[in-house]
């Protein structure tokens, strides 16, 4: 199953793609998406959908993973990643895919066993758990344990046996 993860941000949403086979997972792509911050919002947002929609049909995954909102300290940049998160939402739901929902906290969990991490242990185990990934920063990075910690969602909710 090829498994996109997004990181989003008005700014720059991150994404990277993986594919998990079973308990294997292995590193096909990643990048980031990047707004022209001088361009008006709603300029801003369309131009991220189209990138992401273009990235979608040129990759075909078969789920993706979105890491959720947290708030910021300033309201304003809180709103303006609610604002990218939605067109991020959005854009992979419209292909009917499924997407999965994770909060920070849980996808540090899942990839470096502390729902306290610091970026840099998880980029670290993000590239122990994809090796030879060249990772393009840390939002891509971000985006990438964000699909592991999906592909580890999906492999547990198969194990679980249905009552």
């Amino acid at each position: 199953m090829i498994i996109l993860g997004l990181d989003p941000g008005l700014g720059t949403t991150g994404w990277g793609l993986i594919r998990a086979e079973g308990n294997r997972l292995s590193h096909l792509a990643n990048g980031r998406l990047k707004t022209d911050s001088a361009a008006p919002l709603p300029r801003r947002l369309a131009h991220l959908d189209a990138m992401l929609s273009a990235l979608i049909v040129d990759h075909a995954p078969e789920a993706a993973a979105v890491e959720e909102v947290f708030v910021n300290a300033n309201p304003q940049s809180t709103l303006k990643l609610g604002q990218a998160r939605g067109v991020v939402l959005c854009a992979v739901a419209r292909t009917g895919i499924h997407v999965g929902e994770y909060a920070a906290r849980l996808v540090k969990k899942a990839v470096v066993g502390v729902g306290s991490a610091e970026k840099a242990q998880v980029h670290a185990m993000v590239a122990r758990l994809l090796p030879g990934v060249k990772i393009d920063g840390p939002d891509a990075a971000d985006a990438l344990a964000v699909a592991i910690c999906h592909a580890h969602h999906i492999a547990n909710a198969r194990r679980v046996p249905n009552p």
